[in-house]
């Protein structure tokens, strides 16, 4: 038998924030709300998706600059920003300002690739230098550089009345040790890893391996291997898992309905690796929190980690996370060997 698995240390949540376009503030305020439920409940993290030309939050970054006013011991992140649509420097400049107004809170979580949609979208975001711009790993290296406070130009000190620094600012040291970054494949775990960022993982993986069994756990607990094998912490460097995961405990019957349907939609999608590349989901984990706990405990990749971020559902409403959100800090959380933060 494996050994058991270790407890769970941080109880995190991430939502996609949802809008309905005719009344875009009252979404905003919904997330910041449950940001704000999050910390009562005793969370350690509450994470925001990143959306563009979507009714969701496309400026996570401000969202959290808000929520950090109204909070004072969540951490909060974005799982994840997409690089392809972001000037990294802007973006240092950016997270470096949040996070010294959280008081170090922020956890910038970020992924690369061709920003969704790219060829409808490269004359609005790049009208002059798609073809140039490096859609890879280099784009986070040079947000990572800035961010630890190496310098961004040649020139610094007094001109006229003004003074300039040669690093971004304000600087906030502690920053770069709370980058984040959201892979699903071995390379970009390695990656990940090779360069001392911390790793989330969510509930797709690339299934790379054409003869190999499509097993999510497995996949994704060698995602985790690889990724602390490559890096300077080696089995303490910071992986957290990020799973949907739907407790019923204190759900109306008609609550626990649409949660089983939404799940039984979304589950033909976990039998076999979907499109060219290969993506593997996880089931959707719905019902009591001692059912979900059972499942987690006999879960390959998550007796790897001590931190999750759960995933709600895109689709649901704000009474709905509400309940959610409950049941994960008085029932599931504690199954899973969690306390609440003071």
């Amino acid at each position: 038998m494996p050994p058991d698995p270790r407890p769970l240390r941080k109880l995190g949540f991430l939502t996609i924030g949802l809008f309905d376009p005719a009344d875009p503030a009252r979404g905003h305020a919904s997330t910041l709300e449950i940001i704000e439920l999050g910390e009562r409940l005793g969370f350690d993290s509450a994470w925001v998706r990143h959306r563009h030309l979507q009714y969701g939050i496309s400026s996570p970054v401000a969202v959290l600059a808000a929520a950090s006013q109204r909070t004072r011991r969540i951490e909060l992140g974005t799982a994840v920003t997409p690089l392809g649509w972001e000037n990294p420097l802007r973006l240092a400049e950016d997270l470096a300002t949040v996070d010294i107004l959280s008081g170090g809170r922020l956890n910038p979580g970020v992924s690369v690739g061709p920003p969704m949609h790219f060829e409808q979208v490269r004359h609005a975001l790049y009208p002059d230098t798609a073809d140039a711009e490096d859609f890879g790993y280099e784009r986070v290296r040079r947000l990572l550089d800035l961010v630890r406070g190496k310098p961004a130009t040649d020139f610094s000190g007094t001109e006229g009345f003004e003074t300039f620094s040669d690093v971004v600012q304000p600087h906030s040291p502690g920053l770069g040790r709370r980058m984040w970054y959201g892979g699903g494949s071995l390379r970009s775990a390695r990656w990940a890893g090779e360069h001392g960022m911390n790793l989330l993982t969510s509930s797709v993986v690339k299934a790379e391996d054409p003869q190999g069994p499509p097993d999510f756990a497995e996949i994704q607990r060698a995602h985790i291997r690889e990724f602390r094998d490559h890096h300077p912490d080696g089995a303490a460097a910071r992986v957290s898992q990020g799973l949907v995961v739907i407790p019923t405990d204190s759900a109306t019957a008609e609550q626990r309905a649409r949660y089983r349907e939404y799940a039984a939609a979304r589950l033909p999608r976990t039998a076999a690796p979907q499109g060219p590349a290969r993506l593997l989901f996880a089931p959707d984990l719905v019902g009591t929190s001692d059912e979900i706990a059972e499942r987690l405990h006999a879960h390959a990749a998550f007796r790897e980690v001590d931190e999750v971020a759960f995933a709600l559902p895109f689709t649901f409403g704000h009474e709905d996370y509400v309940q959610i959100l409950t049941d994960m800090a008085t029932r599931l959380g504690p199954a899973l060997g969690w306390r609440p933060a003071g």
